[in-house]
């Protein structure tokens, strides 16, 4: 079903590729990125991860596509479904063991974090494990963004009926159970991140990605990303001139997309902003009306595999 939804876009301009940035991810074990975020620490190099291969995080470097580091997270328990990842203001790379296909099964989910390395070689990393529940009961999610600024930790849950955007404590405490509250009802949603100065937060799906003006979280204003494949994760560039977007799969492209403006501000999440504080909306971003109606029909067609990916 994926490879059919893709051939109905093919062709269609959706967003605005930007001329460089992009790459692909050669690493042949890496083949469920769900994550994507920009080092503070080494620049043009992004940590990502797959779904369910153990305590592992690896740093890809932008400009070649190879993997220049594995790092494998000491001191937490065997990973079932890690799903996002976010680099926090102060410096610390950030894993989201969130999802939950089963909608319920797990009653807590779990939350690594551990400091960014200073030097990229394989090598083992001391990482502390946060117990993570949802006020209103299990389910499942694949979104994780830290805000820039506070440091606070959401999470965004993955359903078609009742998503939501939670919050967590002020701060994430290890060896209690920390406790995300339901603040904003939102679309289902694969991933997000926040721009660097915490007032935007973009959230993402397989089709589409709608920029909110943060913590008002009013009417989302869409950005023409596209479809671009079974799409799991978006972050920006440090300096907010470009968003990357980046899907499952073996060989796996990341686009490179055309960002209004810009800033030169570091983000939690390897974010920015153009100067009007916001990512390039659709009309500027090259989503035609033509795009918009094949995108329809793409949507009326992914339905079906949505459903199917949901049960695996």
């Amino acid at each position: 079903m994926a490879a059919a939804v893709a051939g109905l876009v093919v062709g269609t301009p959706t967003a605005a590729l930007a001329d460089d940035g992009g790459f692909t991810i050669k690493d042949p074990r890496i083949t469920e990125s769900s994550g994507l975020a920009a080092s503070r620490a080494h620049p043009g190099v992004y940590w990502t991860h797959n779904d369910q291969d153990g305590p592992y995080v690896y740093a890809v470097d932008s400009k070649s596509g190879e993997t220049v580091a594995r790092i494998t997270m000491k001191g937490v328990g065997k990973p079932r479904d890690m799903e996002a990842i976010s680099v926090g203001p102060d410096g610390d790379v950030y894993v989201g063991d969130i999802g939950d296909n089963l909608n319920g099964k797990w009653d807590h989910v779990w939350i690594y974090r551990f400091p960014e390395p200073k030097e990229l070689k394989d090598q083992t990393v001391r990482t502390t494990q946060y117990d993570v529940k949802y006020a209103d009961g299990a389910r499942n999610a694949e979104a994780m963004m830290v805000h820039p600024k506070t440091g606070r930790v959401y999470i965004g849950s993955k359903e078609e009926d009742g998503a939501g955007l939670y919050e967590g404590p002020a701060k994430l405490v290890a060896g209690r159970t920390n406790v995300f509250r339901k603040i904003h009802d939102i679309p289902w949603v694969t991933d997000g991140a926040f721009s660097p100065d915490g007032k935007r937060l973009v959230l993402r799906s397989y089709l589409s990605a709608e920029s909110y003006r943060w913590p008002e979280m009013g009417e989302g204003e869409a950005l023409g990303i596209g479809y671009r494949g079974q799409s799991e994760s978006v972050t920006f560039t440090p300096d907010g001139r470009t968003m990357l977007v980046g899907a499952e799969g073996e060989q796996s492209e990341v686009y490179a997309l055309k960002v209004e403006g810009g800033s030169d501000s570091p983000s939690g999440s390897g974010t920015s902003e153009s100067p009007s504080g916001k990512p390039a909306p659709a009309e500027e971003t090259g989503l035609s009306g033509k795009g918009v109606l094949v995108l329809g029909l793409a949507g009326v067609a992914v339905v079906a595999w949505l459903g199917f990916r949901r049960k695996r």
